[in-house]
């Protein structure tokens, strides 16, 4: 129960957190000076509402990641909202050869630490100023703010990932560089406050997910390099 409650917070949640705590204990003692009692109670309700969504947002859970070679791991909580083929983001130079793109839609409820869906090397880190749209929408992808990433493994296998800004998003933070190491599962980046996650899978692997479904970052298997299963399908029941 203790691990439930107690879920680590990133530490770039920690001056949000502040802030709605100190600004809450504010207005309330702002309230009560001004001779204002009545409002008191319900501001005080408020702002605690919102530091303790603030602090949920931030939450930053240890996952258990399957660490079998090949498989690949989605990067972020939240939902698949769309399957289709489209070419990575020009500025990590991959080419312009159409490859199955995975999306993962991230509500303001979703943990916002995005994983790192292989092990392998970061051969590109690529950010590109942009709109923000609603990040469910199709054209996100295009025109909103992005930070793109581009990975090979240990046998030459190359996979992109792109953190997407949305609607309420402001800000897509990468801890990642060219040249770093990093391990399926790590943390490599969030977004704040709403936004999405593309994986662009290489050539002739299919997703092991379906339209619909609910994924955990580290943890849900998006794909299998080694699999040769045909895309899957998921239906509500």
């Amino acid at each position: 129960m203790l691990k439930v409650i107690l879920v680590p917070i990133n530490r770039e949640g920690w001056p949000f957190i502040a802030i709605f705590a100190i600004l809450t204990v504010a207005l309330m003692v702002g309230a009560y000076a001004l001779g204002w009692l009545g409002a008191v109670q319900p501001i005080g309700w408020v702002g605690l509402i919102l530091t303790v969504w603030c602090i949920c947002f931030f939450r930053d859970p240890h996952r258990v990641t399957p660490t079998r070679d090949g498989l690949v791991i989605c990067p972020a909580d939240g939902v698949v909202q769309l399957i289709d083929r489209a070419a990575p983001p020009a500025e990590l130079g991959m080419g312009d050869q159409e490859r199955t793109r995975v999306c993962v839609f991230m509500n303001v409820f979703n943990v916002h630490v995005n994983r790192s869906p292989l092990s392998g090397t970061v051969k590109k880190v690529a950010y590109r100023p942009g709109k923000f749209l609603n990040a469910s929408l199709d054209k996100a992808s295009v025109d909103n703010e992005r930070m793109s990433v581009a990975l090979e493994t240990e046998n030459g296998t190359q996979i992109a990932f792109v953190q997407i800004a949305g609607l309420v998003a402001r800000r897509i933070i990468c801890w990642t560089k060219e040249g770093d190491q990093l391990k399926a599962g790590e943390r490599f980046g969030m977004i704040r406050f709403g936004s999405r996650v593309d994986v662009y899978l290489p050539e002739g692997v299919e997703p092991m997910v379906a339209l619909g479904q609910t994924t955990k970052a580290a943890e849900t298997v998006l794909a299998d390099l080694n699999s040769t299963e045909a895309a899957r399908q998921g239906e509500v029941r």
